[in-house]
């Protein structure tokens, strides 16, 4: 069994791409810039549709990870057709080109496709994107659904863990608070944090079982950014005092944000044997990774 896992040098990808060759997996890793540690490297660019059929005609992967996206919200609001071109185009070359070989591909969307009125979004509710990252996501979630044959849609949020290039929430939280900064945590906002050794499992599972359909893995905590930081905080003996609560609407962004994208998780729980963590389970777990990282 082949598998190509895009994004490999991105946080998720990266987890990915472990897992499966520590599993034993023969598993090739594209990236772009960054030259993956893990898996056998392979540089596809995904501005460039031919090299993506070239890269595909020349591996013929039995299975599919496409977590590879455009995942900077205020950059997709700027540059609408760099995001179109990566999360959209290329999605549909990759489906198309999966489908010719009726390989099992597996897409890595967002919270973000829902507007943040109701939280706790099931797989069936309503969606909306209220930004342009999101609608992009959106969109390849149809391109799958319309174009492949065997596929599963996971959606996540607010991902984290130990990364060498990526400066996840609680990197942020903690580089700031260590050195004695005040920050502004939104306090009005409200996510579903996912530790990614935990995603990463889950999302194996579904793709040896080859699950079809739509999936929400995430943390199983909602949780306001304020709170989540300030349990960083308590975790890691940093002063919490220098978290200073703000609401949304203050933020000076050109992209909106929905106010609560949490998801809920009760399908994936009954599915599969990994469960989600919750905030306390993911924390028990990161922090420690996360000090001897910055050997604390």
């Amino acid at each position: 069994m082949k598998y190509l896992v895009t994004g490999s040098a991105g946080l998720i990808g990266n987890q990915i791409v472990h897992d499966l060759e520590k599993s034993g997996e023969i598993v090739y890793s594209s990236y772009n810039n960054v030259k993956p540690v893990n898996g056998i490297p392979i540089k596809l660019n995904l501005l460039n549709l031919e090299d993506i059929r070239k890269t595909f005609q020349k591996i013929q992967p039995d299975i599919i990870i496409h977590s590879a996206a455009l995942t900077d919200v205020e950059k997709c609001e700027i540059e609408l057709e760099l995001a179109n071109s990566i999360n959209v185009k290329a999605t549909e070359v990759i489906a198309k080109e999966v489908e010719k070989t009726n390989s099992y591909l597996m897409y890595i969307s967002t919270d973000y496709i829902f507007d943040g009125k109701k939280g706790l979004y099931k797989e069936t509710d309503s969606i909306n994107p209220l930004n342009n990252y999101g609608k992009t996501k959106l969109l390849g979630e149809k391109i799958i659904e319309n174009n492949t044959s065997k596929w599963s849609i996971v959606r996540t949020s607010t991902p984290f863990g130990v990364h060498s290039l990526k400066k996840t929430f609680p990197v942020w939280v903690y580089e700031n608070l260590k050195n004695n900064k005040k920050i502004n945590v939104l306090e009005d906002q409200f996510t579903s944090p996912t530790y990614v050794p935990n995603l990463s499992k889950m999302i194996l599972e579904i793709v040896s079982r080859h699950l079809e359909g739509f999936f929400h893995l995430s943390g199983s905590t909602k949780i306001s950014r304020f709170e989540f930081a300030k349990i960083i905080a308590t975790k890691l003996n940093l002063d919490s005092s220098l978290l200073n609560p703000v609401k949304i609407d203050t933020m000076p962004w050109k992209a909106i944000r929905p106010i609560d994208s949490s998801l809920n998780v009760s399908k994936i729980n009954a599915i599969l044997k990994t469960k989600t963590y919750t905030i306390k389970q993911s924390l028990d777990n990161y922090v420690p990774q996360l000090s001897d990282s910055f050997s604390l």
